[in-house]
C-alpha cells in the first residue's frame, strides 16, 4: 500500500524544493536590488564672465569724413597692427555724430602700442581713410571686465580723475546696485597704463532715460565725493557697431 503513494509523495517533495528554490531567488534579487547604490550626477558648474587679469588697452577716438570708406580701410591694415602685438577688440560711433569713431584694441605690449601710435605709417593710413583732426589715444590698463552678452549696444565711455584708486574702487563698487537701478551695467574698468589716478570706466545703458537723470542726480554727486572723484567727469556716449 505504501508503494503505491511513493511516487506521488516524491513529486510532491521535488515541487515543494522546486518552489522553495524560487522564492529564495526572488528574495535574494530584491535584496541585491536594496543593496544597489545610485551614482549622483553632478552639474557643470556655470563659468564665470567676469575677467580681473589685467589688460592693456589702446583708445583711440577721431572724426571720419564717411564711415564706411574709412572701416573699409581700417580692415585692410588689420596686419598692421597685429604686427605690433594689438588685436581688435570695439569700434563704435557717437550717439550724437557717426562720424565721431572710437576705436579699442587690445594691447600685448603697451611699449609697442605707444610706438604705434606715433608712427608715420599708422598717420597715413588715417588720412588715406579719411580721419579728421586730431586723433586722441589713451593707454589704459583694464582691471574689470564683464563679457557677458547683454541686449544693449549702447556704452557710455566716461574719464575722470581720483585721489586714490582704492578708495575710488571700494566706493564705486559700494554703488553697484544703485547703478542697476538706475539702468547701468558695468562693462569694463581700470586707469591709465601710467598713473591710476585717471579712471576709464565703460557702463551699459540698459534704460537711457534713466541713465541720463541719474548723471545729473545729487545721489551720483555724493558717491562721486564719497568715492574721491576730483572734478567733472568727462562722457563719450556711442553705440557698439562691432564687437571682435
Amino acid at each position: 500500500m505504501s508503494s503505491r503513494f511513493l511516487p506521488v509523495s516524491f513529486f510532491t517533495a521535488v515541487l515543494f524544493f522546486l518552489s522553495s528554490c524560487n522564492g529564495s531567488e526572488e528574495k535574494s534579487g530584491t535584496d541585491t536590488s536594496k543593496d544597489s547604490t545610485t551614482t549622483a550626477i553632478t552639474e557643470p558648474a556655470t563659468p564665470s564672465t567676469i575677467v580681473t587679469t589685467p589688460q592693456g588697452i589702446l583708445l583711440v577716438k577721431h572724426k571720419v569724413s564717411n564711415f564706411t570708406k574709412w572701416k573699409a580701410s581700417y580692415d585692410a591694415h588689420d596686419s598692421m597692427r597685429l604686427a605690433g602685438g594689438m588685436h581688435n577688440y570695439v569700434i563704435g560711433r557717437s550717439i550724437d555724430d557717426s562720424n565721431m569713431v572710437i576705436v579699442a584694441v587690445k594691447a600685448d605690449d603697451m611699449a609697442k602700442a605707444k610706438a604705434f601710435s606715433t608712427d608715420a605709417k599708422l598717420k597715413e593710413a588715417m588720412q588715406k581713410g579719411g580721419v579728421t583732426g586730431k586723433p586722441s589715444f589713451a593707454f589704459l590698463t583694464a582691471t574689470f571686465q564683464d563679457t557677458v552678452v547683454i541686449n544693449s549696444a549702447i556704452r557710455s565711455l566716461t574719464t575722470f580723475t581720483v585721489k586714490d584708486w582704492d578708495a575710488w574702487q571700494k566706493g564705486f563698487k559700494e554703488g553697484s546696485q544703485e547703478r542697476i537701478d538706475n539702468g547701468i551695467t558695468d562693462r569694463v574698468y581700470g586707469h591709465d597704463a601710467d598713473d591710476d589716478h585717471k579712471i576709464m570706466l565703460v557702463t551699459a545703458l540698459m534704460d537711457t532715460a534713466k541713465a541720463f537723470a541719474y548723471w545729473k542726480s545729487d545721489m551720483l554727486k555724493k558717491r562721486r565725493a564719497v568715492s574721491g572723484v576730483i572734478g567733472v567727469p568727462d562722457r563719450f556716449v556711442f553705440r557698439i557697431v562691432q564687437r571682435y
